[in-house]
């Protein structure tokens, strides 16, 4: 049976984070991936597996995710971080307008894009809101 590598940072970081602020965990720091026991490595991947096997529609997006990631460099991985961390933090109607505009800009080329962020920056908030109505982000999957 093959196994497949799902590391996405979404899914990865809290369990992590959770490992490293473990009570008996926290007087030592935590090892390299190879150095793990075989029960603290089944902690980290336990969750992951069971959203694999209770989402199969989500698989592929899954795979391409953690694929994309490990081909991150190291600041790629930061500043992807930094942005995961900035979208959890705003508002609803903020979340939207992300990511009506991330789906926008997706399709542009470079110069593309930085027009749509200098047409954006010189919105009023009411321009903007109508913007997001006519170019509504696509539905999310469940989660």
């Amino acid at each position: 049976m093959k196994t497949m590598k799902i590391l996405t940072p979404r899914l990865l970081l809290p369990l992590l984070l959770f490992c490293a602020s473990a009570p008996a965990m926290a007087e030592q720091p935590l090892p390299e991936w190879d150095q793990l026991t075989p029960a603290q490595r089944e902690t980290l991947i336990a969750p992951m597996r069971d959203r694999w096997n209770a989402a199969p529609e989500r698989r592929q997006r899954a795979y391409e995710h953690a694929r994309s990631w490990q081909q991150m460099t190291p600041e790629q991985r930061e500043q992807a971080r930094r942005g995961m961390h900035r979208f959890e933090h705003m508002a609803p109607q903020q979340r939207r307008e992300a990511q009506a505009l991330f789906a926008r800009m997706r399709g542009m080329d470079k110069d593309q894009r930085q027009q749509l962020r200098e047409q954006w920056q010189k919105m009023t908030p009411e321009q903007r809101r109508q913007w997001v109505e006519a170019n509504p982000p696509p539905p999310r999957a469940e989660r």
